[in-house]
């Protein structure tokens, strides 16, 4: 059984950082591990991912240049920084672990997802 347990979250000001953690359990070095995030009213995006395997990292648009994903296989663990924070990043972000079989940056691409962490940026 696969369990997700994210931490991390909270509220910065604008400009300063975070660093979100998801615990996982019952993972085999095949998977990805990888973070979404959802702003209230909108869709839910994907923000990065990486790969348990070899650790190389994927990331979306709003994630480039400014979060960095890495993952700890001893403590099957990974983590998501998240530097110069803006208010625009506020939402929910969810950690979720999947084998996808081509696209890495699609929520059907992963099978198992945590509750969510809530991250605010004020301005």
């Amino acid at each position: 059984q696969v369990t997700l347990v994210e931490s991390g979250g909270g509220s910065v000001q604008a400009g300063g950082s975070l660093r979100l953690a998801c615990a996982a359990s019952g993972l085999f070095r095949s998977y990805y591990m990888g973070w979404f995030r959802q702003a209230p009213g909108k869709e839910r995006e994907f923000v990065a991912t990486v790969a348990l395997s070899d650790g190389s990292p994927f990331y979306g648009a709003s994630a480039q240049g400014r979060f960095s994903i890495s993952r700890d296989n001893a403590k099957n663990t990974v983590y998501l920084q998240m530097n110069r924070l803006k208010p625009e990043d506020t939402a929910i972000y969810y950690c979720a672990a999947g084998i996808p079989e081509s696209i890495v940056t699609t929520e059907k691409s992963y099978n198992y997802w945590g509750q969510g962490t809530q991250v605010t940026v004020s301005s």
